[in-house]
């Protein structure tokens, strides 16, 4: 197979080869893409097969007009949809769409996301702390900080960002809202680096990092949007189609490893039993027993792709 060269080069989407290799089967059908962003592997997946249909969603309306300039040569054979694969199995039935033979979740914030400091999304850079991914609803990060118990506030740090200053930062938070405010990026960052350690900043990964991943993943919800989306993205495959998935934290990763080992388990009853009473069918062949890495090659030329693990399982049932 060909390696994807892709037409917009300041984005270059993750492990392109292998979701092709695992979604393009030469045999048209419709292909789901259930985080389309800026269109790079929806348009990897239109150019491997000028018989297959692609159906794309996002939560960005801004990333879907990007990915509509980038995909206008597929138009005829590209749907584009505003809207959460949280609740993919919806916007299916209403485009009466059949079963896919390929689904693609590509987790995580974009690489347009965090470079517009507007969005909020990046401590590099200063601007409001927004962090939505639909900027058109929800709650800012700065109106969550705002009133998130301090307690509540220490869990998701320590949960959804694994940082173990939670305490910490929790309370330096806490500390400095009563004096006011925190609405700009560069004033959260503030608060983290004096609240953490000076090891800290000989780490090869700024202190921000972890506090800024958690209150992404609360803000947006998107432990609960992924566990509704794997799911629905399974159920909207054909029997023989593939599911594909790429994480970037071990959280997402463990939640994606899980669900696929579920469907790929049978009969779950205690072993002493003498006959299945559960009807537990095996759903799923996992197709990676092992997640896929990026490729050192990859790596140096994409460093969004260090952190990438893709998953994948077929349909059986």
């Amino acid at each position: 197979m060909t390696a994807y060269v892709p037409t917009s080069p300041e984005h270059v989407p993750v492990l392109c080869d292998e979701v092709v290799r695992l979604l393009s089967t030469g045999r048209g059908g419709l292909l789901v893409d259930g985080t389309v962003g800026l269109g790079g592997h929806a348009e990897a997946l239109l150019r491997a097969d000028p018989d297959v249909s692609l159906i794309g969603l996002d939560r960005d309306p801004h990333a879907l007009e990007r990915a509509r300039e980038r995909l206008h040569p597929f138009r005829d054979r590209v749907t584009l949809v505003h809207g959460t694969f949280a609740h993919l199995g919806e916007h299916l039935a209403r485009l009466s769409a059949p079963p896919a033979s390929g689904t693609l979740l590509d987790l995580g914030v974009s690489s347009m996301q965090l470079d517009d400091a507007q969005r909020g999304f990046s401590f590099r850079a200063d601007g409001p702390l927004d962090m939505r991914m639909d900027p058109t609803s929800g709650v800012t990060a700065a109106e969550w900080l705002a009133v998130v118990d301090v307690r509540e506030l220490e869990r998701v740090l320590t949960s959804y960002g694994e940082e173990r200053y939670a305490r910490r930062i929790a309370r330096a938070i806490d500390a400095a809202r009563a004096r006011g405010p925190i609405e700009t990026t560069r004033g959260l960052v503030d608060v983290i680096h004096r609240a953490v350690p000076g090891v800290y900043f000989a780490e090869k990964i700024d202190p921000a990092t972890r506090t800024f991943q958690a209150l992404r993943i609360a803000v947006n919800g998107e432990l609960l949007e992924l566990e509704r989306g794997l799911e629905q993205a399974f159920a909207a495959l054909a029997v023989g189609g593939v599911l594909v998935v790429i994480s970037f934290h071990s959280l997402e990763d463990r939640m994606v490893k899980t669900f696929l080992r579920e469907r790929a388990a049978s009969c779950t009853c205690p072993p002493e039993l003498p006959e299945c009473r559960c009807g537990k069918r095996v759903e799923a062949d996992i197709l990676t027993r092992k997640p896929v890495i990026a490729s050192p090659n990859e790596v140096a030329a994409n460093l969004r792709a260090r952190s990438a693990k893709l998953r994948a399982a077929r349909r059986v049932t």
